[in-house]
């Protein structure tokens, strides 16, 4: 099926979505090239191939916990069919599809302004529903990463409920300690508080984007030029966001420093990236960290830590002490603050 791809009320490009299994086909016609998700023109060529993967990625990954349960209830095949049933819509940028020949408007169905279907984020966090009385136009069908999550609206916010996985699902409780510790040291983050929903421990946080703002992540910034051999990801990255105006050095200290002492091992190329502006296409600044639940050892044995976490570093390096090796700078860094924002145990 033909569909136009729009960025907020722009009209980026047709493409075509197998109506099957909700891949994207190909491209069509490309009205304008700058409005393009960044990652998917290189050298002012538009990549076809890159936005096909960038379409995969909107969707929920197949290695979500509890996602084939859900789909086996749904009645439906993959992840990439739930994209088109909420037209594409996020609450990390402002990209959506609509029929060849619509009329539909931003300001109608966008999920920053709009009120959205909780069906789909029951379903995500456990709950059993008749596939019948399912609404589907959530932003929980574009949602990223392994964990249960779903959005929902608490008094106009719309924030992230994410919980934890294993026996011990520790990862709520970790990002609330990542909350505190970068509190202590006046890093820009997303304030994780706790929650609990039945027996399950979750972690929720308010959407750090708006309507007029959207997330690029490093994945999508790094992809955007062709990467030199000789020049290191932690240096593309660096070069990439000079270009685009931001001195991201000073971040990335913060952030490879604070992954050192949590010991991240889910700092991948999409979990950081800038904020931009929706229509100026403005970078406005670096990302606040976000998503540093996978730490401490949450998913490894005890009787392998330290020795296995410590070779599982991302993005930069392969091990934490050479990530932290490119931090330049240590001096904004207060050990009594850290120890005393810590909460005690008695």
């Amino acid at each position: 099926m033909m569909y136009c791809l729009m960025h907020k009320d722009v009209y980026v490009a047709d493409i075509v979505i197998d109506e099957a299994d909700g891949t994207l086909l190909r491209k069509g016609k490309v009205y304008e090239k700058s409005h393009m998700p960044v990652g998917t023109v290189r050298k002012g060529i538009v990549d076809g191939n890159a936005l096909r993967h960038w379409w995969a990625g909107r969707s929920i990954p197949a290695s979500r916990d509890g996602i084939e349960d859900v789909l086996r209830g749904l009645g439906i095949p993959s992840t990439t069919l739930l994209i088109e049933k909420c037209m594409g819509l996020s609450l990390s940028d402002q990209y959506w599809i609509r029929p060849r020949g619509s009329d539909t408007a931003w300001a109608d169905v966008n999920f920053f302004e709009n009120e959205f279907s909780e069906d789909m984020g029951d379903l995500l966090l456990g709950a059993r529903a008749d596939a019948g009385h399912i609404s589907m136009r959530s932003p929980d069908n574009t949602s990223d990463g392994v964990l249960r999550k779903r959005w929902k609206i608490f008094d106009g916010r719309r924030c992230l409920v994410k919980a934890g996985s294993g026996p011990l699902m520790q990862e709520p409780f970790n990002e609330a300690i990542a909350s505190i510790l970068m509190g202590s040291q006046g890093i820009d983050h997303v304030e994780y508080s706790l929650a609990w929903q039945g027996r399950r421990p979750v972690c929720i946080c308010e959407d750090f984007i708006g309507p007029d703002t959207e997330l690029v992540t490093g994945y999508g910034l790094t992809r955007s030029v062709p990467k030199d051999r000789g020049r290191t990801t932690y240096a593309l990255y660096v070069s990439v966001c000079e270009e685009a105006g931001i001195d991201i050095v000073p971040f990335l200290d913060r952030m490879l420093a604070i992954d050192y002492i949590m010991m991240n091992g889910d700092r991948h190329m999409n979990n950081f990236g800038l904020v931009r502006d929706a229509e100026t296409l403005e970078y406005l600044g670096p990302a606040p960290v976000y998503d540093t639940g996978t730490s401490l050892g949450c998913d490894v044995r005890t009787e392998w830590f330290p020795e296995e976490i410590s070779d599982s570093a991302k993005p930069f390096e392969s091990t934490f002490e050479k990530q932290l090796g490119l931090v330049s700078d240590l001096s904004w860094f207060d050990g009594d603050a850290m120890l005393s924002a810590l909460p005690r145990v008695e």
